[in-house]
């Protein structure tokens, strides 16, 4: 039996920098607030606005900065306050998705696309990867147990540099299986 991390990855945002220094000013650089699971990744002090037809909410902005801006949201804040499709995405693949309106203190950029719901997904090294008998790409269940017990099926596995072993979920699958801090999940391979 392998147990696994569960983390909730809440609303944010990742910023290129054409895009961060349109928001925040020339030049600006991301500060760093706290440092998350995966290596070289924080949670930002800075937070944008991101405007739909519904309504607004602020985003945490997580750093470094990428090569393109993406939005990552639970379907919930999507339908019901902001009123933007929903679009269920491996991080980074943006083509297509939705865009909105992102404000901060310096300025505005509307992004064509790269709102998604992101797909639940497992980080593991390529040397955890091993251990667990799993590669990038796979697609796996992770079985919670407790007073909302489920099973999440459809995890995709995102192996390689910079990635350390958790299972991430949005707010929205937290909420369902009742997510508690330092909550673990089983790891079910199936073929």
């Amino acid at each position: 039996m392998q147990k696994i991390i569960i983390e909730v990855s809440a609303r944010h945002c990742h910023l290129s920098q054409k895009d961060l220094e349109k928001l925040f000013g020339k030049g600006y650089k991301l500060n760093v607030l706290n440092e998350i699971s995966q290596p070289d990744q924080f949670a930002a002090e800075e937070e944008i606005k991101i405007v739909g037809r519904k309504g607004e909410m602020k985003l945490r902005v997580v750093g470094p900065v990428r090569e393109r801006t993406q939005v990552e949201l639970p379907a919930t804040d999507c339908y019901r306050f902001l009123g933007i499709e929903p679009v269920l995405r491996v991080s980074g693949d943006i083509k297509g998705t939705p865009g909105a309106l992102l404000i901060g203190p310096k300025g505005r950029v509307t992004i064509k696309e790269g709102v998604i719901v992101a797909q639940r997904h497992l980080h593991v090294s390529e040397k955890e990867a091993k251990e667990l008998g799993v590669k990038n790409g796979d697609i796996i269940s992770v079985k919670v147990d407790g007073v909302r017990a489920l099973t999440f099926d459809k995890v995709i596995v995102r192996s390689g540099k910079g990635h350390k072993k958790s299972f991430q979920i949005d707010t929205d699958e937290g909420n369902a299986c009742g997510w508690m801090p330092g909550m673990t999940g089983e790891l079910v391979i199936r073929n």
